[in-house]
């Protein structure tokens, strides 16, 4: 302050204002520097858009009587009184109940996805219908390709996993066994649990993961490129051409996917027996057919069935809804996976209670 003068020295520019809390003291000093009769920025080294829009902030968007400026400040201050600033919009009132609408809007999400779905499925069941009718004119090269591409390609990744968990699971069961020395019991607990739970859902996650992402993305793909677009018009049916060999291949796969995973994952855990409670190869063979039993077997093979039916249907759900941009392929593909996993634990789930039901 010179004489009743505010007088602004220093750089007044970007460089200068982005130093962390630079803007709150020169705020604080301009609104001190309210009072004065006039203003002089003569001195100012450097100043630029940001540094004038603070004094023209501070001066309520007009120039105060007698400012000394240069011509160059001068001439940035008429560009912002050119375009004055807009007001900012208040803030919309805090709305209570908007966790009310979410949970309605994501109801009405589901409920879509199930009609489609729903559709989804009567389409299959009329298109099985008709290869039934008519066996000869049906897709049976794509299905044997989809077979190829979801089963046997499959066997390498299905087998390691199921391995692995064969002997942590048979590792762990044997600690505990031991110390009740009940290590003979280690063959029932291992082909049971293998069998009847751990390699259906084990071999269809794994095939949710890959397969079921990769059907997806095929669709999609054929969304983007407008393959899809160009089957309707040449009268060709998505769901003969797309759907109905990939649910059927996947039906027909995945129960042997999980016969080999048990395979594997039960040899893995013998190993693991044999190693941990010197329990003999010949003896854990002996004992697994009367561990186990055919029935185990049986709701093994209904599980695959099931499980590869749902990851084919809900593969190629998502793959038909996904728009013709990159951005809808990867998110209708992440959903995709994670709804048919989601799934195949639930549908586990319900076999549980109806076979606990049923006594068997």
């Amino acid at each position: 302050m010179e004489g009743g003068r505010c007088v602004l020295t220093g750089d007044w520019n970007v460089q200068a204002l982005a130093v962390k809390g630079e803007v709150g003291r020169r705020r604080k000093s301009l609104s001190a520097a309210q009072a004065a009769t006039a203003w002089d920025l003569s001195g100012i080294g450097l100043l630029d858009a940001v540094g004038a829009q603070l004094l023209w902030t501070q001066w309520k968007q007009k120039i105060p009587a007698g400012t000394a400026l240069t011509p160059g400040q001068q001439a940035l201050f008429d560009i912002l009184a050119e375009h004055p600033l807009e007001k900012v919009p208040p803030a919309p009132p805090a709305d209570w109940l908007a966790w009310v609408l979410a949970i309605g809007a994501g109801l009405f999400v589901i409920a879509e996805h199930g009609r489609k779905l729903l559709l989804l499925l009567g389409g299959f069941v009329l298109d099985f219908a008709k290869l039934l009718r008519h066996p000869l004119r049906g897709p049976w090269r794509e299905i044997s390709a989809q077979v190829y591409r979801v089963g046997t390609q499959a066997l390498g990744i299905t087998a390691l996993v199921g391995f692995l968990i064969g002997v942590v699971l048979s590792y762990l069961s044997a600690q505990q066994l031991a110390v009740f020395g009940a290590g003979q019991f280690i063959v029932k607990l291992l082909g049971i649990a293998t069998v009847r739970e751990l390699g259906p859902v084990l071999a269809a996650i794994l095939v949710a993961g890959r397969s079921g992402s990769s059907i997806t993305a095929q669709i999609g793909v054929m969304r983007v490129t407008q393959e899809l677009d160009a089957m309707e018009v040449m009268g060709i049916s998505h769901g003969q051409r797309l759907i109905l060999p990939r649910v059927i291949a996947l039906a027909i796969a995945m129960p042997l996917l999980v016969l080999w995973t048990d395979a594997v994952a039960l040899l893995g855990g013998m190993l693991a027996a044999k190693w941990q409670l010197g329990l003999s190869i010949q003896w854990f063979f002996s004992e697994l057919p009367d561990a186990v039993g055919f029935t185990n077997y049986k709701i093994s093979l209904i599980k695959g069935v099931t499980f590869g039916a749902w990851i084919a249907l809900i593969a190629c759900h998502f793959g038909l809804r996904i728009e013709p941009n990159t951005e809808s392929l990867g998110r209708g593909t992440t959903a995709s996976v994670v709804t048919a996993i989601t799934g195949v634990i639930l549908i586990d789930a319900l076999y549980a209670i109806l076979f606990n039901e049923m006594g068997i």
